[in-house]
C-alpha cells in the first residue's frame, strides 16, 4: 500500500470569499467544482499539478443540514469564526487504492464513507465526529473510483505544488503513522509548533498558502 498527496483543503466562510482570497494570493481564478449532498457542502478549485489540486470548501447554504457531522471540521464554532476573519489551510489528502488497509494501519483516521459529486464518485475517510485529527496535520485518505481524476479536466493555471511543512509538537505521533501510511510527495514534517504550511508555485511567484 501507498499514499501520494491528492490535493490541499482550504475552508472558508463561503465559496466567493475563497476564491476571492486566492485569487489575491495566487493571481488565478478557482474553477467551480459541485456540491457534496452527503455532507451539505461545496467547492471550486484550482489544478495544482498532473496529479493534485487546492480544494476550496464552504457549508453550502442551500443545502439541507447533513445527517452526521460535516468533514474538516466546518461545524465547528470556533473554526467558523475564524474563517469569517479569512480562509484556512485545513489539512490534506492523499490517494491509496487500499483504503480499508489504511484505516486498518492508523484507526484514527476514521471511518470510510461513499461520497458523491456530480459524476465524481470516491471514497473517503472522516472521523465519527467530523474533527481534524492532529490539528489536521495527519492527512484524509481517499480512494477515487475509476480512472478520472479531477485534476485531469482542469485547466493549467501555473500553479504547482512545491513542498507541503508541516510541525506539530507530538510530531512523533505521527510518524509512525506516516510511515504506516507509506506516504509520498513532497511533504516534510518537524517538531515544534502547529504549522500547516504549503509554499506554492504561481503567477505571482513562489506563494506561502496557509
Amino acid at each position: 500500500m501507498r499514499c501520494e498527496l491528492d490535493h490541499l483543503v482550504i475552508g472558508c466562510k463561503d465559496l466567493d470569499q475563497g476564491s476571492a482570497w486566492l485569487a489575491g494570493l495566487l493571481g488565478v481564478e478557482a474553477q467551480a467544482g459541485g456540491k457534496h449532498p452527503l455532507m451539505g457542502t461545496h467547492n471550486r478549485l484550482v489544478r495544482l499539478g498532473a496529479g493534485s489540486f487546492l480544494e476550496l470548501i464552504a457549508i453550502d447554504p442551500e443545502a439541507p443540514p447533513p445527517a452526521r457531522p460535516r468533514w474538516f471540521g466546518l461545524d465547528a464554532p470556533a473554526l467558523q469564526a475564524r474563517l469569517a476573519d479569512a480562509p484556512v489551510l485545513l489539512t490534506w489528502v492523499v490517494r491509496t487504492d487500499r483504503i480499508v488497509e489504511a484505516v486498518t494501519r492508523v484507526p484514527e483516521l476514521g471511518q470510510v464513507l461513499a461520497v458523491s459529486r456530480g459524476t465524481l464518485t470516491w471514497r473517503i475517510t472522516v472521523p465519527e465526529d467530523g474533527s481534524l485529527q492532529f490539528g489536521g496535520l495527519l492527512p484524509t485518505v481517499i480512494q477515487w473510483d475509476g480512472d478520472l481524476h479531477p485534476a485531469a479536466v482542469l485547466d493549467d493555471k501555473g500553479c504547482e505544488l512545491q513542498e507541503l511543512a508541516l510541525a506539530h509538537p507530538m510530531s512523533a505521533g505521527l510518524v509512525p503513522m506516516f510511515r504506516a501510511l507509506r506516504i509520498a510527495g513532497p511533504v516534510d514534517l518537524k517538531p515544534g509548533p502547529k504549522e500547516l504550511v504549503a509554499h506554492v508555485r504561481s503567477p505571482k511567484g513562489l506563494v506561502r498558502v496557509s
